[in-house]
């Protein structure tokens, strides 16, 4: 199939790094391993990061024009597409093309990590929520990413629309598998942009946590920079200088080949949609400790490959990251356990499979939407 690829919260080809971005190429790559051929859509992000009536206006009066453009392309003859998929629509970026151009041109309409927050609808997002909701209502089939996704997406499983279960994946060279420490420091490495919100919470607790761990004989590895770099620091400077090497941002290669050279990833993922540093951190064979926050427990096996402890609990953390400290072997088993579970079921071409058999329900749904119309043209 020909499909229309739509990312209105970040271009697919902008060159950013976020974890969005990078799942966004991910999805893309595996509909092409199926076959497909897949077509980036040409349309301005949606992103709001205030909900400003004034903006979304424009923004959607820009989109009416685009979408009056891609239509009036398709009838003079540009290849249509077969299906228009959209990967993270939600309220702060709602996909203000897909519904009408699919409904328009009779092709399956399919999101990917679409989310609802019915407290969004009563508060300053409700007009851009109503838009989101829209599309989500369009859907013949929706794949999400973690269990919470799907409990706000319920109420739109419905006759004709599919919520369909695609699990975090990864898209990896070949990695070796992390260093089986016994003896000397055990190596701790997080890797994680510093930015404002979520990001500096996790860090300021890992700060925090490893505080409680003074006696314990370990050495961290951060990889990461930004604009809060100095406040990070700052948290982190109570801690013996000697036991923290800061590498800064790392491209992607060389910040999988530090994965490998350490023994446990820690990042306490506060409000993690899910975390794709999570998978590859398993993927190179390290074990994973981490609060069981927003979709961290989508990304892992807890209790066999990561230890999850509830949210903001500091104390729990230290001493889950204690246990592997202090027991090398747990370790071991664990991180090699991480890495079958990875290589076995978060490839990308075992998403691959899951979206297959999502899109031929997409198809299905459409069709049997179209057939009312159809038959009723027949009368």
């Amino acid at each position: 199939m020909r499909i229309a690829f739509h990312t209105p919260l970040n271009a697919l080809d902008d060159g950013g790094v976020s974890g969005d971005r990078r799942m966004a190429r991910q999805l893309a790559t595996a509909l092409e391993t199926l076959g497909h051929i897949v077509e980036p859509v040409a349309a301005e992000r949606t992103y709001l990061r205030q909900a400003n009536a004034d903006s979304f206006a424009a923004q959607q009066r820009d989109a009416a024009i685009r979408r009056e453009h891609l239509l009036a392309a398709y009838r003079a003859g540009r290849p249509r597409p077969d299906l228009w998929f959209t990967y993270h629509n939600y309220y702060r970026a709602p996909d203000l093309l897909g519904p009408d151009i699919a409904e328009a041109l009779g092709i399956p309409y399919v999101t990917a990590e679409s989310s609802d927050a019915a407290r969004r609808c009563q508060d300053e997002w409700a007009v851009q929520s109503a838009a989101a909701r829209r599309a989500l209502a369009a859907g013949d089939v929706h794949f999400y990413f973690t269990d919470r996704d799907r409990q706000g997406l319920e109420p739109w499983r419905r006759p004709g629309t599919d919520l369909v279960a695609l699990p975090p994946f990864v898209d990896l060279p070949a990695i070796p598998a992390g260093r089986a420490g016994t003896t000397g420091a055990t190596r701790l490495i997080t890797v994680a942009m510093m930015r404002d919100g979520a990001k500096r919470s996790s860090y300021l607790a890992l700060a925090r946590i490893l505080g409680r761990l003074r006696d314990d004989n370990w050495q961290l590895s951060i990889v990461g920079d930004g604009p809060l770099r100095a406040e990070v620091e700052a948290a982190f400077a109570g801690l013996p200088a000697e036991r923290l090497t800061w590498h800064g941002r790392l491209d992607h290669a060389a910040a999988l080949e530090e994965l490998a050279a350490h023994d446990v990833f820690v990042w306490p993922g506060v409000g993690e949609a899910y975390g794709l540093v999570y998978l590859e951190a398993q993927a190179a064979g390290l074990p994973v400790v981490a609060f069981d926050s927003g979709g961290v427990a989508a990304t892992v096996r807890a209790g066999e490959t990561a230890l999850l402890v509830p949210e903001h609990d500091e104390e729990a953390f230290a001493a889950a990251l204690a246990s592997l400290l202090r027991d090398p072997q747990l370790r071991a088993r664990m991180g090699a356990a991480a890495r079958r579970f990875i290589l076995a079921e978060r490839t990308i071409a075992r998403a691959a499979e899951r979206l297959a058999d999502g899109l031929a329900r997409a198809c299905r749904n459409r069709a049997g939407k179209l057939q009312p119309a159809v038959t009723e043209t027949a009368r």
